[in-house]
């Protein structure tokens, strides 16, 4: 390998974690607005392996998949003022058509990006940028959650969820999370004001009076939770698809309900940057990859069990 080249990992074809396999390819070069940055750690997402096995937005292959990325400034593209080569960044590649944080180096818009947190390493701010973005642009750009108010988070162990029980308890919200198992003490120590165990408890019966529901489980349990909404409030879901029997549903109880596709977005990527300057937000880092390894993290995800995010690492 030269340096005109580099490592990441593609897949020839849609299907199991094993058709992701490191390639040589050449290395990018930034365009107007761009940045090329060299990456020290890529967040693993559930939207990731759909996408290995079902190419939703990216089609068929060959492509390389990612969004999550941290790391460092390498070359700066026209027209960019916001950073400079050696600045530490972390950020979003936007969704989806800008995959491609699985590898040495990617190139990105400048304004996906915001200065790395300088307490968290390299993995941590890689684990948050996807799961952050969702949590915030629901809970904050569409919810508007505001001091006092209830929030209930459904997956709250979750990628997303660990993240959105932070980001509402900064929003001086009280939070309830939903969470089965020893998964429960997580999201206590996360802040949340109270756990429900959801496989010995009905969260339609558990919770009451809830301003802001964030839904990251669909299913029946989204159905079942408009119940809990007080007048005016809303449920907010991560998973756009089979929505219709829900706005019908929140319609005949007066509530309201809407769903989000992520978006890159540096205004809310500097939020939460600033919660974790703070000391208000961290992201739980399950297990960490090297690059090559790619395919294991896959595996462990589809196997399930695990709380927080998984990390590649650089």
């Amino acid at each position: 390998m030269n340096a005109n080249t580099m490592q990441a990992i593609s897949q020839d074809a849609l299907g199991a974690p094993d058709v992701l396999h490191l390639v040589e390819r050449e290395r990018p070069e930034p365009g107007v607005g761009q940045v090329l940055v060299a990456i020290h750690a890529a967040g693993v997402n559930p939207t990731d392996a759909q996408h290995r096995r079902l190419g939703l937005f990216l089609g068929e292959p060959p492509f390389t998949l990612g969004w999550d990325v941290s790391g460092v400034v390498e070359a700066v593209g026209l027209g960019v003022s916001l950073f400079e080569v050696g600045d530490e960044v972390f950020g979003m590649l936007p969704y989806p058509d800008g995959a491609g944080a699985y590898a040495e180096y990617v190139t990105g818009p400048v304004r996906a990006f915001a200065p790395k947190p300088a307490a968290f390493s390299h993995t941590e701010a890689a684990a948050l940028p996807m799961v952050g973005l969702v949590a915030w642009q629901a809970l904050v750009d569409t919810a508007d959650v505001r001091p006092g108010q209830r929030v209930l988070v459904l997956g709250a162990a979750g990628g997303i969820g660990h993240v959105a029980v932070q980001v509402a308890k900064a929003r001086g919200a009280y939070v309830i999370g939903t969470a089965s198992g020893d998964k429960c003490d997580l999201v206590r120590d996360l802040g949340a004001d109270e756990v429900i165990d959801y496989r010995t408890a009905d969260v339609a019966t558990q919770a009451h009076d809830i301003d802001v529901v964030l839904d990251l489980v669909g299913g029946k349990d989204r159905l079942r939770s408009l119940q809990t909404l007080g007048p005016g409030g809303i449920l907010v879901s991560s998973l756009p698809v089979d929505f219709d029997e829900v706005t019908e549903r929140a319609a005949e109880l007066g509530v309201r309900a809407t769903n989000l596709v992520v978006e890159h977005d540096r205004t809310a990527i500097i939020g939460l940057a600033a919660l974790a300057e703070a000391g208000q937000l961290r992201p739980h880092v399950a297990a960490t990859f090297p690059l090559a390894e790619a395919a294991q993290a896959h595996a462990l995800a589809e196997a399930g069990g695990s709380t927080g995010k998984l990390v590649l690492t650089v």
